[in-house]
C-alpha cells in the first residue's frame, strides 16, 4: 500500500513533555464510591435503569436509551445505589447520574459473557451493547460509526496513535502493553465490514511503538504502519486522513465521504477484548501528570471514580492546583470540582500551579495573522473572534466556524493572548442554537 505521509497545513510544534511513556500502565485499587453520568458520549443520553436501593454487579447496564446515536451505561462496581439523581459533570453541568457505594467484592453480572458474533450485524450489535465511544475524542458511539449509509464505500480503515497532546501517553501505553489486541480489533473491522485497507498512524516521536506495530502486522498485507512527522494537531480526525491518503475531508463532510473510518487505537484495542470476554467498557486508562502532582502514572481507573480519588492514588498533589484539565493542555476542559468522576473517554488528568495554569489577560490584536497560518482547516480565527465579541452570530457561518476542531492552535500561537478558541467555542454554541430555533 502507498503511504504519502503528507504534511498538512498549519499545525505547532507543540513540546510533547511525554513524561509518563515509559511507566506501565498501574491498576488503582476500586474506589468507595463512584458516580456514574448517563451522558458520556454524543447523542441522546441514558435513562437510568436502577433506582435508589438496588443491588447493582459489575458490567451490568445502569442506563440506557432507545435512540440509535447513545451508548448504554455501565456499572463499574458491586454494591448498592445509593442516589439517582442530576449530579455534576465534567463540563460543568448537572447531568443524571447513578451514584453507587461499592461492596468490594466486585462480583461480575451474570450477563457478562463474549457475544455470538458471526456477521456484521451481530459485530454492530455488539459493539452497542458493549457500551463503547470514541475513546480518544469526543465520545461518539462506536456502533454508528460502524455502520455507515450503503452509499459510503470505505476503502481505508485508519487507526489513529498520534496522541499529538503535551503529556498524554494512555495511547502509547496501549500499543506497548496490547499491541496483539490492536491487531486483533484491526482485523476483526477489516473482516466485518470488508474494507481491504487499514492503516496505523503514529507521530514519529513513538519508534518504540512503530516498530512494535510493524512487527505484529508483518503477516497481514492489509495492514500498514505510517510514521507521520510531530506536529500538534497531527491526531485531528482531518489532518490524519490527509496525511495517510492525501484525500481532504470538504467542510461539513464525514470521513466516510472520503472513503476512510477513523478509529482510536484503544477504542480498536477493546473491540478485541470484548469481543473475546464480553465485559463492557467499565474502566479507562488515565494519564495522570502536571507540575502539583507528586506521583505522575499511567492508572487504570474504572469509570465514575472521582478525580479527587485518582490524584490521592498518584501520591497526592504537591500543593493547590491552580487549574484541573480533563484532557489534555490544548484541548482539555478545565474542571469546577474534584469531585466530578472519570468517563469513558478521559484520557489525562493534569493539575497545574499557577505559573503554567493560568490564562494570561488579552490585549488587542495586532493582525499578524499567526493564527490564520497556525490554523489546519484554513478557518480566520481572529475574523471569528471578532465577530462573537461583538455577539454578530448570524454572520459567523459564512466564515465556517462549524469546521473549527477547536484544537487551539491559534491561541497558542497568540502574541496579544487573545482568547480565540474559547470564543470560538462560544460562538459554535450559538450557531447551533440559532439553527435549532430556525
Amino acid at each position: 500500500m502507498l503511504l504519502l505521509n503528507k504534511p498538512f497545513a498549519g499545525g505547532v510544534p507543540a513540546p510533547h513533555r511525554k513524561n509518563t511513556a515509559d511507566m506501565e500502565t498501574v491498576v488503582m485499587d476500586t474506589p468507595s464510591k463512584v458516580i456514574i453520568p448517563m451522558v458520556q458520549h454524543i447523542g441522546a443520553p441514558c435513562r437510568p435503569t436502577v433506582k435508589k436501593g438496588d443491588i447493582v454487579k459489575l458490567g451490568q447496564v445502569i442506563g440506557d436509551s432507545d435512540a440509535y446515536v447513545s451508548a448504554p451505561v455501565h456499572s463499574s462496581v458491586s454494591g448498592t445505589v445509593k442516589r439517582v439523581e442530576p449530579m455534576l459533570y465534567a463540563s460543568g453541568h448537572l447531568v443524571m447520574s447513578v451514584e453507587i457505594e461499592a461492596d468490594n467484592k466486585q462480583e461480575i453480572f451474570e450477563g457478562v459473557k463474549a457475544p455470538s458474533v458471526n456477521s456484521r450485524d451481530d459485530f454492530i450489535e455488539a459493539i452497542r451493547r458493549s457500551g463503547l465511544v470514541g475513546l480518544g475524542g469526543a465520545g461518539f458511539p462506536s456502533h454508528v460509526k460502524l455502520n455507515p449509509p450503503k452509499d459510503k464505500k470505505i476503502e481505508y480503515l485508519i487507526i489513529n496513535a498520534a496522541e499529538c497532546e503535551p503529556y498524554i501517553t494512555s495511547d502509547y501505553r496501549e500499543c506497548i502493553e496490547f499491541a496483539p489486541d490492536i491487531i486483533k480489533g484491526i482485523k476483526l473491522v477489516l473482516d466485518m465490514l470488508g474494507i481491504p485497507k487499514a492503516v496505523i498512524g503514529f507521530e514519529d516521536n513513538k519508534p518504540k511503538a512503530i516498530s512494535l506495530l510493524k512487527e505484529k502486522s508483518k503477516n497481514d498485507s492489509r495492514i500498514s504502519v505510517c510514521s507521520l512527522r510531530s506536529r500538534y494537531p497531527q491526531g485531528a480526525e482531518k489532518t490524519l486522513i490527509y496525511a495517510v491518503t492525501g484525500r481532504k475531508v470538504p467542510p461539513g463532510k464525514l470521513p466516510a465521504d472520503v472513503g476512510c473510518l477513523v478509529f482510536n487505537v484503544n477504542t480498536i484495542s477493546f473491540m478485541a477484548k470484548y469481543v473475546e470476554t464480553g465485559m463492557p467498557l467499565i474502566k479507562k486508562r488515565v494519564t495522570v501528570d502536571g507540575p502539583v502532582v507528586r506521583e505522575p502514572k499511567n492508572i487504570e481507573v474504572l469509570i465514575g471514580t472521582s478525580l479527587n480519588d485518582v490524584f490521592e492514588y498518584s501520591g497526592g498533589l504537591l500543593s493547590r492546583p491552580y487549574k484541573v484539565l480533563m484532557g489534555g493542555p490544548m484541548m482539555g476542559i478545565a474542571q469546577y470540582s474534584l469531585e466530578t468522576s472519570i468517563i469513558k473517554n478521559t484520557n489525562a488528568i493534569l493539575a497545574f500551579d499557577k505559573d503554567e495554569g493560568d490564562l494570561p489577560p488579552e490585549s488587542p490584536c495586532i493582525r499578524c495573522g499567526r493564527c490564520v497560518s497556525a490554523c489546519p482547516m484554513n478557518l480566520l480565527p481572529f475574523d471569528i473572534n471578532r465577530l462573537v465579541m461583538a455577539q454578530r452570530y448570524d454572520e459567523l457561518e459564512k466564515f465556517h466556524v462549524l469546521d473549527c476542531i477547536e484544537c487551539g492552535s491559534c491561541s497558542y500561537v497568540c502574541p496579544a493572548k487573545r482568547h480565540l478558541v474559547q470564543s470560538i467555542r462560544l460562538g459554535k454554541q450559538a450557531v447551533r442554537r440559532n439553527a435549532k430555533k430556525a
